[in-house]
């Protein structure tokens, strides 16, 4: 269309200057070259107006476009001035909401906390006043004659059957014990730590057993060393039901002194049958704190040849309420390469990761807590999922308290490896030869080693270890700390 009109447009200017030319010559008498010539200018000048004309014309369009782009930005602008402070409004209210929602939810997210605390304390209330009201049923702790082993395990300590409780016997107060327990009859509070006293220097404090088992081959792995009290009547009484009168007298640096020593004189005899196995060996903070924990390290260090043998145990309480100074002692211990376990778990809110980095490789727990029958809160892990969360940092989990067939087929569905309690065998004490320091216990550990075994499966006896010296001197410094 554009190049029509222009064709039009060269066509009439072609006419009229023709005719121009030729009017001028019929006109005015000139002659064809003149007129031609003026034929040729007025051509030409209409050609420039033209090209003058057409450049305005397009310079105002251009103006026109120019002009609606400006606007079109303008209005873009002002749509983007509106959008941003339609935002602003918006994030405005989403951080009011936000700030409402957090201070409505605090306040019952408080009562909720302090809700499970109430009710985790009356749980612990209640359960203290049935272990209270159940005791008067309970057998006395007696030790019989006759010779019986450990059944299952590739090497043991000679031992002698004996009714008892589980491994960690739960605390009750000092009221109940004076009516049963027959050792504690008519003491009162002072009465009984002298006499744990006198039982700790007497040396009257022995040394039980009970196996670990391999879950679900029922493989001994591992003993725990477990504490009785020898009284002047000749009756046991079990770890719990003394061991808060030793902390009350400050006697427990003075008991782990001792058990550590007992201890070790019967890893060395399991590690000479069998270099697999281990033992679990329970302490208190109140050792890490005490003023000769130096003597306690310098014995450790120089048996740090067991430390892969060797477990320290602590309670969960213990570990939670570790200050600074029990977490250095903890410290040198783990430099020394010993490893430890916590036990008597309540609830399941353990940090895995940082039991790892401060040398925890164990961790028991009763098998009623895995399956989430007490003690279990609202911010535990699940307790089918506790063995994984604990083996990514390669915790082993122990599941203790375990008294029945179905108890074990149910921790299988758990996932757990390791299993301790009645079911398995109950606390059986090392016999008194064992735990001498003498050379000459090598004869007698052979002959009794001979002894037939009430329970399936051959034991044989554990030969005495050769730094007796020095286990005695530990011993000695244990006693003179009060």
């Amino acid at each position: 269309m554009v190049r029509i009109s222009a064709i039009f447009i060269a066509a009439c200017m072609v006419l009229i200057a023709g005719s121009i030319g030729y009017v001028v010559f019929l006109r005015f008498g000139l002659t064809g070259a003149e007129s031609a010539l003026v034929a040729l200018g007025t051509l030409t000048a209409l050609a420039v107006y033209n090209a003058i004309a057409a450049r305005k014309r397009d310079r105002l369009e251009a103006n026109n476009q120019l002009a609606n782009l400006a606007r079109g930005s303008g209005d873009l602008a002002r749509q983007l001035a509106e959008f941003s402070r339609r935002l602003s409004m918006v994030e405005v209210k989403v951080d009011s909401v936000i700030d409402r929602a957090l201070a409505t939810a605090q306040p019952l997210a408080a009562e909720i906390e302090e809700l499970s605390t109430l009710v985790k304390q009356l749980a612990d209330s209640v359960a203290a006043h049935e272990a209270a009201l159940g005791g008067d049923r309970r057998p006395p702790i007696v030790q019989p004659a006759p010779v019986a082993i450990i059944p299952g395990g590739p090497a043991a300590i000679p031992i002698a059957p004996v009714n008892g409780a589980a491994a960690r016997e739960p605390f009750v107060p000092a009221a109940p014990f004076e009516h049963r327990i027959a050792a504690f009859a008519g003491l009162d509070r002072d009465g009984i730590i002298a006499m744990v006293r006198n039982a700790i220097e007497a040396s009257k404090i022995e040394l039980y057993l009970q196996p670990v088992v391999t879950l679900p081959q029922r493989k001994v792995r591992y003993y725990e060393a477990l504490s009785r009290l020898r009284a002047d009547n000749g009756d046991l009484v079990a770890a719990g039901d003394f061991l808060a009168y030793a902390e009350a007298g400050s006697l427990m640096p003075r008991l782990d002194a001792l058990s550590t020593l007992r201890c070790v004189q019967v890893v060395r005899r399991l590690l000479l049958k069998n270099r697999d196995i281990g033992l679990f060996c329970n302490l208190s903070s109140a050792t890490l704190t005490d003023f000769g924990f130096s003597k306690f390290l310098e014995f450790m260090d120089a048996n740090r040849a067991l430390a892969q043998a060797l477990v320290l145990e602590f309670t969960q309480s213990a570990v939670r309420a570790m200050g600074p100074i029990e977490n250095e002692s903890l410290a040198a211990l783990a430099e020394r390469g010993f490893r430890f376990s916590i036990d008597n778990l309540t609830d399941l809110r353990v940090d895995a990761r940082e039991l790892n980095d401060r040398g925890f490789r164990f961790v028991k727990a009763p098998a009623s807590l895995l399956f989430n029958r007490v003690g279990v809160g609202s911010t535990d892990i699940h307790p089918a999922d506790f063995s994984d969360l604990l083996g990514r940092f390669g915790i082993d989990l122990i599941a203790e308290r375990i008294e029945n067939e179905t108890t074990v087929v149910d921790l299988l569905d758990y996932d757990v490896r390791f299993g301790q309690g009645l079911l398995f065998s109950p606390p059986r004490p090392v016999r008194a030869e064992a735990l001498q320091g003498a050379a000459g216990d090598t004869k007698n550990a052979a002959a009794a080693s001979a002894t037939p075994a009430a329970t399936s499966g051959a034991v044989a006896a554990v030969p005495a270890p050769a730094a007796g010296g020095h286990l005695s001197q530990l011993a000695r410094a244990g006693l003179r700390r009060i």
